[in-house]
């Protein structure tokens, strides 16, 4: 079978050879006569994958000793909750707002009653880019989404602060490398450049795990999860599998910094062709502020008719997920680490010649 080029913004691609492993291994994994799914989360043989997703998560983000790795389930949405829950004292929490997550984030703070600012917005501007932000230094967090799927933006570097910062990076994690002296907390769900849903990964500093307050229930604390590493109960086992299986692959490329330049160079690609388009294709975001993930675009002044015809020719070319989100329309290319840079130039190529046939 010929596999499609898949640009959707999450669930996303995974890597081929990630997926040939999966396949070859799932009836038997190393020799054990069964499959990974099937193996107890208290096995040895499960054991040294989870162990191995950890160790790997600390080599290649070159994370400080000082934080813990945390495998969850509940996804992103469940971290909107989680992060004030467990970091909250009773002082104040400030948040930025560059589009739909970030306001679930804090319509999340909203319902726990905190007393909290929005102290940077894009809203005004259809969330088209990253506003500047400086979160005061005494608050009891901070809060960023790192990359924004819908709107295709993306923080170049994360703010300072002496606060602690949660980021929600949930789709670019493991695509660029990190300062980890201006993060606190790093939350992601994993099915867009980690693996398949129902994995959350949750990077956070030592100190800040024996604030939650004995109220919070024992499954929503962090500090359950650190203590028993990340085993209190059954976590996403196949999950966590196929994540060590991403990091290893990640590894074998050369690393985070060698993903960093290949999503660099597709995202040059993609942007240049509707740069260079004599306004036949238009970005949603400033330039200042495209993400290296999400490409989001109109054709023309929002020409509905010719985005379907593109989005239907796509299709016929063995490329899926290219229809822009609900909330706004129009067309988005989700490029994560997953996603070869032979997908993106047959898109660009399509591209061309279709604003050539319709200009």
């Amino acid at each position: 079978m010929k596999r499609a080029y898949n640009f959707g913004a999450g669930p996303s691609a995974l890597p081929t050879e990630v997926l040939e492993i999966a396949q070859k291994e799932l009836l038997d994994y190393k020799g054990s006569g069964i499959s990974i799914m099937e193996a107890s989360h208290r096995s040895r043989l499960y054991d040294d994958v989870h162990q191995n997703a950890i160790g790997l998560v600390r080599k290649l983000y070159k994370l400080p000793d000082d934080f813990d790795v945390l495998f969850l389930q509940g996804g992103a949405s469940l971290q909107f909750a989680m992060v004030p829950m467990n970091l909250y004292k009773g002082g104040k929490a400030e948040y930025a707002n560059t589009g739909a997550w970030s306001k679930k984030a804090i319509k999340e703070a909203e319902i726990q009653g905190l007393n909290f600012d929005v102290v940077a917005s894009s809203a005004e501007s259809g969330f088209d880019h990253i506003p500047e932000v400086s979160f005061s230094d005494d608050c009891d967090f901070c809060h960023i989404t790192s990359n924004n799927t819908i709107y295709g933006t993306q923080y170049q570097e994360y703010p300072k602060t002496a606060s602690p910062l949660a980021i929600d990076a949930s789709s670019d994690i493991f695509s660029r490398e990190v300062d980890w002296e201006r993060v606190g907390l790093m939350y992601a769900g994993a099915q867009k450049n980690a693996g398949p849903s129902g994995l959350t990964i949750v990077l956070i500093r030592k100190n800040l795990i024996d604030r939650v307050q004995e109220s919070v229930p024992t499954m929503l604390r962090y500090k359950t999860h650190a203590d028993a590493n990340s085993l209190f109960n059954t976590p996403p086992t196949f999950g966590i599998y196929l994540l060590n299986l991403i990091l290893q692959w990640i590894d074998a490329k050369g690393g985070i910094a060698k993903v960093d330049e290949e999503n660099r160079k597709k995202a040059k690609l993609l942007y240049d062709a509707i740069d260079n388009s004599n306004g036949f294709y238009t970005g949603h975001a400033r330039p200042d502020s495209r993400s290296l993930m999400n490409v989001s675009f109109n054709i023309r002044e929002k020409d509905a008719a010719l985005e379907a015809k593109l989005l239907e020719e796509a299709a016929k070319a063995n490329m899926i997920g290219l229809k822009g989100h609900r909330s706004i329309g129009g067309l988005r290319a989700s490029i994560y680490n997953a996603v070869p840079f032979e997908a993106v130039e047959a898109l660009v190529d399509l591209m061309n010649d279709f604003a050539k046939r319709n200009a």
